[in-house]
């Protein structure tokens, strides 16, 4: 019985969809503005067109591609990439767990294609929707498709007028990147129980990018801020 109710439950139709592309656009704004950035500086890195364009629709992770681009050199590190780009998207892992409930009684054809799409604004906005009552999985999708979409067209207009600015701090476009995950974060906050995941995953990140090199304090900042909120709720 429990099974058919959690099956009834979850949804998947066109008008999910189309919330989701409409609840997203704010954000897909802001992924745009900073997707501008990493055209003009792929296009700094010597990264063509086509090169960038691939790039942004296939590894489609924003935090990972502008890491890459400060290994991009001749001869390629290939071994360096690969690792740094799955270092920083493990958190998927997460991600992926905490919808896992939701998305488990879907055929694998939609989960799986739904699942290419996924990344960090698409996850919070789903999970705010979630918490209010949302019930169609089809939300994710199209979250996940106005997103990618405004990332690669920007990709396409960064690299095509990167030569008209050479220092994108200068008009602030840096902070885009940043401001996008502050109102995320805004939007998934549920009062101040949050506050003590959210500020130990904050500080062992902060701690572990001084001590550790590369980019594993993204990893063990989100994992410990789990395990943070996983006894937070059992002993609550």
């Amino acid at each position: 019985m429990e099974e058919h109710n959690q099956s009834e439950e979850t949804e998947f139709s066109r008008e999910g969809l189309f919330a989701g592309v409409r609840q997203s656009t704010p954000i897909a704004l802001g992924v745009f503005t900073y997707g501008i950035v990493f055209g003009v500086l792929a296009r700094q890195s010597s990264l063509g067109l086509s090169e960038a364009v691939l790039m942004s629709a296939s590894v489609f992770a924003a935090s990972a591609q502008f890491v890459v681009l400060d290994l991009w050199e001749s001869p390629l590190p290939v071994i360096a990439i690969v690792v740094t780009t799955v270092a920083v998207n493990l958190r998927h892992l997460l991600m992926g767990a905490s919808i896992q409930p939701w998305l488990k009684r879907l055929t694998p054809k939609k989960t799986y294609g739904m699942l290419y799409f996924l990344n960090d604004e698409s996850w919070g906005l789903t999970m705010r929707a979630r918490s209010n009552g949302e019930n169609d999985a089809a939300f994710l999708l199209g979250s996940g498709l106005i997103v990618f979409v405004a990332w690669v067209s920007a990709t396409v207009l960064g690299v095509s007028v990167g030569g008209l600015i050479e220092n994108p701090a200068k008009y602030g476009l840096d902070m885009a990147f940043i401001a996008v995950y502050i109102a995320l974060l805004v939007g998934v906050w549920d009062g101040r129980e949050d506050a003590v995941p959210v500020g130990i995953a904050a500080l062992v990140a902060l701690v572990a990018s001084v001590i550790i090199a590369g980019n594993w304090h993204i990893i063990i900042g989100g994992l410990t801020g789990s395990i943070a909120g996983v006894v937070r709720d059992e002993y609550a």
